[in-house]
């Protein structure tokens, strides 16, 4: 059951405390509670569980994590922000602020001792570094359970994609999780009110197995080959993007199985796998 918590006018707190969104670190925040109950929700907190919160803000969704969370550890970038958070967050015990950029610091000092059963991550992240945030999540040496983001809903839309519309940011997810929508967000849940609509996106890896870094790096120096020219066939994109001969290309993909005339988008990762090892 959702924790019953005080509504936070954020134009209030912003104004109060002499602020205003940035555009250049892509400030908006989502002030709708129903909907940040949702992406609360949509992670699924246990009361025993720590949660990672990436660009805090103001604490509107961190009060909801709070409330569900044995631990939250939040991450804000802007100096600006951190005495209306601490205050904002004055009843919240359970709440570790770090004064930071989460793509320069390492998750494994931010989050401190190991925990046995891991962490989540929910936030409602700036547009502009949603690939860099997830690449860095999913590749840490301390991987999340669960990652539940808000981004725009064509990415999100691009990042659960099928074969037959895969696309490289999709792959780079899906390697590593399952990811799922678990619901639109209209622009005008939030202040100041984006361009385009926005979508919770869920990236289940507790059963994701573990990927060697090695192998990782090989498939994606492939795949970007490949995804260079998307709408050509495999054969065709595969010997410039690699900068091999074309003559390898054949059987390489016969030995992965997969036709040569394929074009990249209708490749799925299982197969993406098969032409890496293919290549050795």
């Amino acid at each position: 059951m959702d924790p019953e918590l005080t509504p936070l006018d954020v134009r209030r707190q912003l104004r109060d405390a002499g602020l205003r969104p940035r555009k250049s670190l892509g400030q908006n925040f989502l002030i709708h509670e129903g909907a940040l109950r949702r992406v609360a929700a949509a992670a699924d907190i246990r009361p025993e569980d720590v949660v990672l919160e990436i660009g805090a803000g103001i604490g509107s969704l961190t009060r909801h994590l709070a409330a569900r969370a044995r631990r939250v550890v939040a991450v804000e970038i802007d100096p600006l922000f951190l005495p209306i958070l601490k205050s904002v967050l004055a009843g919240c015990p359970n709440v570790a602020l770090i004064s930071g950029d989460i793509l320069a610091l390492p998750l494994e000092k931010i989050l401190g001792k190991p925990d046995p059963g891991g962490f989540k991550v929910a936030a409602n992240i700036p547009y502009y570094i949603t690939s860099a945030v997830i690449r860095r999540l999913v590749e840490s040496p301390v991987r999340p359970r669960r990652i539940v983001l808000t981004v725009q809903k064509e990415v999100a839309d691009r990042i659960c994609a099928a074969p037959g519309r895969m696309n490289l940011l999709a792959l780079s997810v899906q390697y590593y999780g399952n990811p799922t929508v678990e619901g639109k967000i209209p622009a005008d849940m939030f202040y100041p009110v984006p361009d385009v609509d926005s979508a919770i996106v869920r990236v289940d890896l507790d059963d994701a197995p573990d990927r060697d870094p090695d192998a990782a790096n090989r498939l994606f120096r492939i795949a970007r080959a490949g995804f260079a020219q998307k709408r050509k066939m495999l054969r065709n994109t595969l010997p410039a993007g690699l900068g091999v001969p074309a003559e390898r290309i054949e059987p390489a993909l016969a030995a992965a199985g997969v036709d040569s005339r394929r074009r990249p988008e209708t490749v799925s990762v299982d197969e993406w796998i098969r032409i890496a090892e293919a290549f050795g």
